[in-house]
């Protein structure tokens, strides 16, 4: 059994669907089963990071997982959630890990970089063989625009000219799932990059052509991003962090050769997400 968390988000969607399709056991764990709408054959469970005491059952009886949490950076001294998730698959007796980090893990002395590394830390340290997985800028992250277009032409992106080598993230699911069901990228760490450098304004201007419409990108000032952070409970110091990180470094800028390497194939790119979305932008 593969227990996935976050399936009912992009990768873990992805991770969930892919799994299923080949005929692997799959076990889902949110914490709105109810609200769940997943492919047939996946089982969905109740569980919450949160809560350790719930996570035992979700892992009953699963030899492998796909951990991932989305628990705001500062909003506990540690990355408890990410913690609980991993007391729980050593309690289970997992024998395969797949961990979901971010880019840049690792690679810096900030509040950002201190938080992922611990996390990373607490599956490592559970002796289980793992792999780590850290990703740029999702593709998907186009779909805060969803509800802007939907309504309208006008779109409002902060930092819009900031440019990224964003991923697909059935690109990463698909290097998940051959983690999790070959011994292919085990006890490994990649960083992980999509196939071409683009700003947000190239990125909304492929999303017009797919939908036959001409959209207008309208830029937020950096005092009303930063505004907009903290509005959603990120600490002050994280949000300095976050934006230092967007104006002043070129991080997760570069197309990284790894992709490729592992996927067997080139990575999908903009165009192609945007095509393979076009329903989230008009329905």
């Amino acid at each position: 059994m593969i227990l996935v968390m976050g399936a009912t988000g992009n990768v873990g969607a992805e991770v969930a669907g892919m799994l299923a399709a080949s005929g692997h056991p799959v076990r889902a764990m949110t914490r709105r089963p109810r609200d769940a709408h997943l492919p047939a054959g996946v089982e969905v469970v109740y569980g919450d990071t949160a809560d350790p005491g719930s996570l035992d059952e979700a892992f009953r009886g699963a030899d492998r997982a796909f951990l991932m949490t989305a628990q705001q950076i500062g909003s506990a001294p540690r990355p408890t959630h990410d913690i609980n998730l991993a007391e729980a698959a050593r309690r289970a007796g997992v024998a395969r890990i797949v961990k979901l980090s971010v880019y840049g893990a690792r690679s810096g002395d900030n509040a950002i970089s201190r938080w992922h590394t611990e996390a990373e830390d607490a599956v490592i340290g559970t002796g289980i063989d793992c792999t780590i997985l850290r990703p740029g800028r999702f593709m998907s992250n186009a779909l805060h625009w969803a509800s802007m277009i939907r309504h309208g032409n006008e779109v409002r992106i902060p930092f819009a000219t900031r440019p990224s080598a964003a991923i697909d993230p059935a690109d990463i699911a698909s290097i998940a799932v051959a983690a999790l069901t070959t011994n292919a990228h085990r006890n490994a760490a990649y960083q992980l990059s999509g196939p071409q450098v683009l700003t947000p304004v190239e990125e909304l201007d492929i999303l017009g052509e797919a939908l036959g419409r001409r959209l207008r990108l309208i830029e937020p000032s950096t005092e009303e991003a930063k505004a907009g952070l903290l509005a959603s409970g990120m600490p002050p110091a994280v949000v300095d962090e976050v934006i230092e990180r967007t104006i002043e470094t070129d991080d997760g800028a570069q197309v990284l050769p790894a992709m490729p390497e592992l996927l067997g194939r080139h990575p999908n790119t903009f165009a192609h997400w945007a095509r393979a979305h076009v329903s989230a932008f008009t329905n």
